[in-house]
């Protein structure tokens, strides 16, 4: 009988890497299951249902449970000395150390990749700039040793799958490997047209920096005949008032419940996303329910939005652009909700277990 593991990085809140985790158990529901640390949200403790995670020492250190990344300077080690002898297959999900695992000569290690780690790589010199003066020589040398352990580390899998080709393009970048594409999984189930079209636009997403909502709001600030509706909360929503000022045509819900959410991305006339993601969920979900989407032509939305079919995209982040493309969508006869359906329905999670088996069958 094949012996299998899978490896995850942390348990802490259920998110985008947790939910292809799930699907990639829901292929593999014989394998034992490890993790750097565990101590799952309430959602979390559901999906894993009493499945048994075997943990690293980071479980036992002070705040490894909470917040793992504190500890980022012994997480390589934490995931080198994981015991995987007598597996015949390992999977590892891993957004920061996972796929350095060791495992034995005769054992396959497959690695699904959601990025190479940012703040070691591309994004250094953003993340180092949050670090008080004194401690970034520090952080500096930090990095430096994380990205030579962290190329080094990407040559151990035998093969490596990751979430987009903009991903897979970053990966070579970084570590010098192919990536086979598979698109991560979008619940799409409760998504689906229905309800009157309205005439509002839709922007929904937690509200960090990189997510660019306050750029979307300054844009529609000077649009008075468009009317924008902002769900989400999170670190800039001083930053997103501050842009709406007191236009009358922009409305911040802040937090609202997923079925209040489905229903706003049902009526929305468009749904506008402005980030560079590695993929992006959210626009999946709204063409699902037959909601064009404008986005940034950048990064993962571009795989997801077909130009002209199931939305429109822009090429530069900024609030001209979106005007320009909220103006050119406009001008369009409405696109077709078949279209944009059909267009999620290829993201879904159904689609993600069956390339995921080739990629592990191959």
């Amino acid at each position: 009988m094949t012996r299998i593991a899978v490896i995850h990085e942390w348990f802490t809140r259920w998110a985008g890497s947790e939910a292809v985790l799930e699907q990639i158990l829901a292929c593999l529901p014989q394998a034992d299951l490890f993790a750097i640390t565990s101590r799952p949200d309430a959602e979390g403790a559901r999906k894993l249902a009493g499945r048994r995670v075997q943990t690293s020492f980071i479980q036992r250190l002070p705040f490894g449970t909470r917040a793992p990344q504190a500890w980022l300077p012994l997480l390589p080690l934490a995931a080198e000395q994981l015991d995987l002898r007598g597996y015949d297959l390992v999977v590892s999900n891993s957004h920061c150390v996972a796929k350095g695992v060791i495992t034995s000569p005769d054992c396959r290690h497959l690695a699904y990749v959601h990025s190479p780690a940012r703040y070691a790589w591309d994004l250094q010199h953003e993340y180092q700039s949050r670090i008080p003066w004194p401690l970034r020589p520090l952080w500096a040398w930090q990095m430096h040793r994380l990205r030579q352990w962290d190329a080094l580390s990407a040559q151990r899998p035998d093969a490596l799958a990751c979430n987009s080709a903009y991903i897979a393009r970053r990966i070579r970048h970084a570590w010098g490997r192919r990536a086979e594409v598979i698109h991560p999984p979008v619940d799409t189930s409760a998504f689906a047209p229905g309800g009157v079209r309205g005439s509002a636009f839709l922007t929904a997403s937690r509200l960090v920096g990189y997510k660019r909502v306050p750029l979307i709001v300054e844009a529609f600030a000077t649009m008075p005949g468009h009317q924008l509706v902002v769900i989400g909360d999170g670190p800039e929503m001083a930053a997103v008032r501050r842009a709406a000022g007191r236009a009358a045509n922009i409305r911040v819900l802040g937090h609202v419940p997923r079925g209040e959410l489905i229903e706003q991305m049902r009526s929305a006339r468009a749904f506008v996303f402005a980030a560079e993601e590695d993929f992006g969920i959210a626009p999946v979900e709204a063409m699902a329910c037959g909601t064009p989407v404008i986005a940034f032509g950048k990064g993962g939305a571009a795989e997801s939005v077909v130009d002209g079919e199931t939305g429109l995209l822009f090429q530069e982040q900024s609030a001209e652009a979106i005007r320009a493309a909220v103006a050119r969508l406009c001008s369009l006869p409405p696109l077709p909700v078949a279209a944009c359906v059909a267009r999620a329905a290829g993201f879904g999670e159904a689609a993600f277990r069956e390339r995921f088996l080739r990629f592990v069958e191959t």
